[in-house]
């Protein structure tokens, strides 16, 4: 499998064994289009990003991998708001400096999560959607 996969594969399985405020069941997904009916229970979704590879050394190179962790729910209920705003400080909670279980090789050294939802999509969908980019540096 490429690098790319291994490691949104690691991160899905991550979300999936950790015990979060709201269940769900994160999916890799190399092409994240959604209906909006699609969206009546919330999905996590991860997505290959990046991948960036320069010179550690004069032998040895540096892989750098990012990873987007999507969190999406057709809603503006305030209070399912608050709750999905919850569980992506949980998801980023997860993974602040650590490696991947299921992929040893991988640490991660940085969270981004901005904006924390999408506005846009709120107000003309009323559609959450958050995104989380985790970059892992892998050895």
């Amino acid at each position: 499998m490429p690098l790319l996969i291994d490691i949104a594969d690691a991160v899905a399985a991550e979300l999936n064994a950790a015990e979060l405020s709201l269940d769900f069941t994160a999916e890799v997904n190399l092409k994240p289009e959604f209906e909006l009916k699609d969206l009546k229970t919330f999905k996590v979704t991860v997505v290959p990003k990046s991948l960036k590879i320069s010179g550690a050394t004069r032998l040895e190179s540096a892989k750098e991998v990012r990873i987007d962790i999507g969190v999406q729910k057709k809603t503006a209920d305030p209070e399912q708001l608050a709750a999905l705003l919850q569980l992506v400080e949980e998801i980023a909670g997860i993974f602040d400096r650590k490696r991947l279980t299921g992929y040893q090789k991988a640490v991660c050294v940085g969270i981004e999560n901005e904006p924390v939802y999408d506005p846009e999509h709120l107000r003309q969908f009323r559609q959450f959607t958050s995104v989380v980019t985790l970059k892992f540096r892998v050895t």
